[in-house]
């Protein structure tokens, strides 16, 4: 059944309206038509199961059948910083760690970025969306504008829920992947002791993923100063888009849903 992501939905209402390119999206795209039905979902964990009443290119009209409990959301609160990458490889990183459930992503100038500024933002916002619809989920992650890397190892900020709440004292923050030394994921999780019991209590868990050629010694120094741990994913180099795959897969699998099934 075709999905569509409208952020500013009203839920009271009986029925929904769809406008410009979204609408022409249904109509053009994925060909939907009259008594077609459609999932119509917010961002905010809600869906609503809707019947095509009118549908035309510039506008298409549904009526709301029922909203429905729908939750395939990963109890993680992930954020994947990932160092800038050229060309169509952060388009990947951030369609596919989007279907892996990260909540946020946040392109990160380092050093050894070949790309040093970008205008493709508002592009990788419609991928995170678009990936989103593709795999069901109810969220679309908040991708942030790119940041240097001092200035956001300057402070975790508030985080996508406005929580600007200090972590305790000595408390991880997350990993930083480098390929010249680190534990494994599976070790540096063991070493994290909470009484609570999860080692994140819904804290956001940072993955920071270097650009082409990695971290630097000194961007590794700093990271590891504010609490992240240094974790190696294997002996084999990867290249950056596959490391960042590869740390949220891991990380969904040891800690988040991905080992529960359905």
């Amino acid at each position: 059944m075709p999905r569509i992501f409208l952020p500013s939905i009203d839920f009271k209402g009986h029925t929904v309206s769809i406008a410009g390119e979204k609408a022409h999206y249904l109509t053009s795209v994925l060909r939907c038509k009259k008594d077609d039905e459609l999932i119509v979902f917010n961002g905010k964990g809600r869906c609503l199961r809707t019947s095509i009443r009118k549908a035309g290119k510039r506008e298409v009209t549904a009526e709301v059948l029922e909203e429905f409990p729908c939750d395939p959301e990963s109890p993680l609160n992930i954020v994947l910083v990932q160092g800038l990458l050229k060309g169509e490889k952060m388009d990947l990183i951030v369609g596919k760690t989007t279907e892996l459930g990260v909540k946020e992503i946040i392109p990160l100038i380092t050093e050894r970025s070949r790309l040093r500024e970008t205008r493709k933002a508002m592009r990788w916002r419609k991928i995170a969306e678009e990936a989103s619809r593709q795999s069901g989920r109810t969220e679309v992650p908040v991708i942030r504008d790119p940041v240097e890397f001092r200035e956001c190892m300057g402070g975790t900020g508030p985080d996508r829920h406005g929580d600007t709440a200090p972590r305790r004292r000595g408390e991880v923050k997350g990993f930083i992947f480098w390929e010249d030394r680190g534990s494994s994921l599976n070790e540096a999780i063991k070493k994290i002791f909470v009484p609570a019991g999860h080692p994140f209590a819904g804290l956001p868990i940072h993955l920071l993923v270097g650009p082409e050629g990695g971290f630097t010694r000194e961007e590794v120094a700093l990271a590891e100063g504010k609490g992240f741990q240094v974790v190696s994913l294997g002996r084999r180099i990867l290249r950056a888009e596959t490391a960042a795959i590869s740390a949220v897969t891991l990380v969904q699998f040891l800690l988040g849903d991905m080992a529960e099934g359905r």
